[in-house]
């Protein structure tokens, strides 16, 4: 009998029976919902992303690392098995997670004041309020400093004029944490997408995350009140510290989509005849299949040790960059070899393949390009910063 991925590796050792029984409970969750459907959702550039959310709340994933206010306070690694397995449905379906819990929700669990965090997060963890986070600008994606977007003081009244884009959830969302430059740094605000000034008109003819809604922000002279800052923080350390808590979700979501897409190669190669004999038996398609095997069990190792460093509260940003540039590229690598492995029939959404490919050219980018944690390695190397 085949041995599976995981016990080429035996990385079911690794794992302790909790963190295992709810990487459970999720993979059959996408099995149920997401599977059926992932298709169609694809195809259609439409996802049902409120009644998704609604049961993902349900299942108990949103905001799942975090502690109190509805919250599960479950482990680092469990939040990021988690993610393996949603990633596995869909990038898109783990990016909503990711965002809910891992940006708009960290930020005002981290940064926000008492009043904020009793107003959302039991609301955004149960799946009754949907979050987006505003950051990128049509100009500034991998250097956030120079954004354009501008809160002025007015009397005790803030008023924001500005423009974010490619912003997940943004078309559904109910609250837009949002990042602009103030008379003195970078600062975090809370906005009711209700608020007068404020639009999120959908993007659409995306070719990657198409199961996914993603947005332009418009901020037009939207005016907050002085409780919509978030208090405890000042300066790009809050974006960047709640882009870290994304970026270490998706060192697992990716190889998710890696694994499925190589189970999925595995299946077809046994079962796809050519010249007489299955596709799994020629030397060329074991030496891809070994090869592809070899870097998934190295992502997924490196994975479960990045979640036991930040269980122990001692990973440190440059620990993430390597997971993030790690396991993405070796991701999108191993979709496009399962695609040849599939030949023409990787192409269509018959199968995963290729829609898992496409999602990983927005999962190698979002969150830090490959270029960008190139550099942040770079600098722990060597002490010297190459930026600019």
């Amino acid at each position: 009998m085949p041995q599976s991925l995981a016990q080429l590796f035996a990385l079911d050792g690794l794992i302790q029976d909790d963190e295992r029984e709810i990487a459970k409970a999720v993979r059959h969750f996408v099995d149920e919902r997401v599977r059926p459907h992932i298709a169609e959702w694809f195809d259609t550039g439409e996802v049902p992303a409120r009644e998704l959310t609604k049961e993902l709340g349900e299942l108990g994933v949103l905001g799942m690392h975090l502690d109190g206010y509805g919250c599960a306070g479950l482990s680092a690694t469990t939040y990021g098995l988690a993610c393996q397995e949603l990633e596995a449905g869909d990038s898109g379906i783990r990016s909503l997670v990711s965002v809910q819990g891992s940006l708009a929700m960290y930020s005002i669990h981290a940064y926000g004041s008492e009043e904020q965090k009793q107003e959302w997060l039991p609301r955004m963890a149960a799946g009754d309020a949907i979050g987006c986070f505003g950051l990128t600008e049509p100009d500034f994606g991998s250097n956030p400093g120079g954004m354009r977007t501008r809160a002025k003081k007015d009397g005790d009244d803030w008023v924001l004029n500005g423009t974010k884009m490619w912003i997940t959830n943004g078309t559904v969302a109910d609250v837009a944490v949002v990042w602009a430059q103030t008379d003195e740094k970078v600062r975090g605000f809370v906005v009711p997408t209700d608020t007068p000034g404020f639009s999120a008109p959908e993007i659409k003819r995306k070719m990657s995350l198409r199961a996914s809604v993603t947005a332009e922000l418009v901020l037009e002279d939207v005016r907050l009140p002085a409780s919509a800052v978030l208090p405890e923080v000042q300066g790009l350390r809050g974006p960047l510290g709640a882009l870290s808590e994304a970026r270490f979700g998706i060192i697992f979501g990716a190889m998710g989509a890696a694994r499925d897409c190589l189970e999925t190669a595995i299946s077809y190669a046994q079962d796809r005849q050519v010249f007489d004999k299955s596709l799994a038996s020629y030397q060329l398609t074991q030496a891809k299949l070994a090869d592809m095997a070899l870097e998934l069990g190295k992502g997924q190792l490196l994975a479960l040790h990045l979640g036991r460093l930040k269980d122990s509260g001692t990973i440190t940003p440059e620990q993430v960059s390597v997971g993030k540039l790690n396991n993405t590229r070796e991701a999108i690598t191993i979709a496009r070899q399962c695609r040849t492995i599939l030949a023409a029939n990787g192409i269509t959404l018959e199968y995963p393949v290729i829609r898992h490919a496409n999602n990983l050219e927005s999962v190698l980018t979002y969150e830090g390009t490959s270029e960008v944690h190139q550099l942040v390695i770079g600098k722990a190397l060597t002490g010297a910063e190459a930026f600019r």
